[in-house]
C-alpha cells in the first residue's frame, strides 16, 4: 500500500457500534473524492489492489464508510472487482482511449454547436472571466500543466452546461469520471497546457460569435489533438517498458 503523505481527512472513530447513517454518507462522500482523484493523478494506477481493510486503517475510518466509497467508485467504473483478487482500479488502455475520445468528441462538438444558439450572453462573459483565471495560474504559465477540477471550474463543463440540453448533459457526465483520468494526464504533456488554453479561448470566441459550426469544429479539434497526444505518450511508455 502507497503512502500518500498529502491526503487528509477529518479523524472519524472507527467504533461501528452505533453508526450513524447521515455521518457515514458524509464520510464516503469525503472518501470517493480522495480516491477518485488519486485515481485521477496516478497516485492509484492502473491495476493497483484496493484493500478494504488496508484504506480503512489507513484513513482512521470505518469499513463500512470505505465499502461504501469503493462501490461508489465501481459505479463510476474507476474500479473494478475480479474473481478472487479482489477491488483493483480499473485498467484502461489505448481502445478505451480512443473509444471513448470519440463518444466525447461527438457530444461535446454537439454541445458547442447549441451553446452558440442558446448561451446567455452573461454566461459567455462569465467563461470568458474563468479562463482569464486559467491565464494566471503558475502551471499554466510555465506550460506544465492545466488540469481543471470537474464542475463550474472547468471549461468544457460550463460549455456543456450552456448548450442547454439535459439529455446531453447527463451522457457527458455518465462519461466524466472516466475520461477524467485522461484528461489529467493531457494536461501534464509538454507544450499541452497554453496550446489549450488558447483552443479554449478560440472555441469561446465562436461561441460569443453565435457561430455553432465553427464552434464545434474547433471543440472536435480540441478533444481529437489531446486524444493524440496522450496516444503518442502511451506509446512511449510502452517502448520504455520495453
Amino acid at each position: 500500500m502507497q503512502q500518500w503523505a498529502n491526503w487528509q481527512l477529518v479523524p472519524e472513530s472507527v467504533d461501528n457500534s452505533t453508526p450513524d447513517p447521515s455521518d457515514d454518507r458524509t464520510r464516503a462522500d469525503q472518501l470517493t473524492e480522495l480516491l477518485q482523484r488519486a485515481i485521477f493523478t496516478g497516485e492509484l494506477a492502473p491495476g493497483d489492489k484496493l484493500s478494504e481493510p488496508e484504506l480503512a486503517l489507513r484513513f482512521g475510518v470505518g469499513r463500512g464508510s470505505m465499502r461504501e466509497a469503493l462501490h461508489r467508485l465501481e459505479g463510476m467504473r474507476l474500479v473494478e472487482r475480479r474473481p478472487r483478487q479482489g477491488a483493483r482500479v480499473a485498467e484502461v488502455g489505448q481502445a478505451e482511449l480512443i473509444a471513448l475520445y470519440d463518444v466525447r468528441e461527438a457530444l461535446e462538438g454537439m454541445a458547442g454547436r447549441l451553446a452558440a444558439q442558446s448561451m446567455a450572453d452573461e454566461d459567455i462573459a462569465k467563461v470568458r472571466h474563468l479562463l482569464e483565471e486559467h491565464e494566471q495560474r503558475e502551471d499554466v504559465q510555465a506550460d506544465t500543466g492545466y488540469f481543471q477540477e470537474a464542475g463550474p471550474a472547468d471549461f468544457h463543463f460550463r460549455i456543456v452546461e450552456g448548450s442547454g440540453n439535459a439529455e446531453l448533459i447527463a451522457m457527458v457526465d455518465q462519461l466524466s469520471h472516466r475520461v477524467q483520468m485522461f484528461r489529467y494526464r493531457s494536461s501534464h504533456l509538454e507544450h499541452r497546457p497554453l496550446r489549450a488554453l488558447k483552443e479554449h479561448s478560440n472555441i469561446l470566441d465562436a461561441i460569443e460569435a453565435r457561430d455553432g459550426e465553427l464552434a464545434e469544429l474547433l471543440i472536435r479539434r480540441h478533444i481529437r489533438a489531446a486524444r493524440q497526444s496522450i496516444e503518442a505518450a502511451m506509446a512511449a511508455d510502452a517502448r520504455e517498458r520495453g
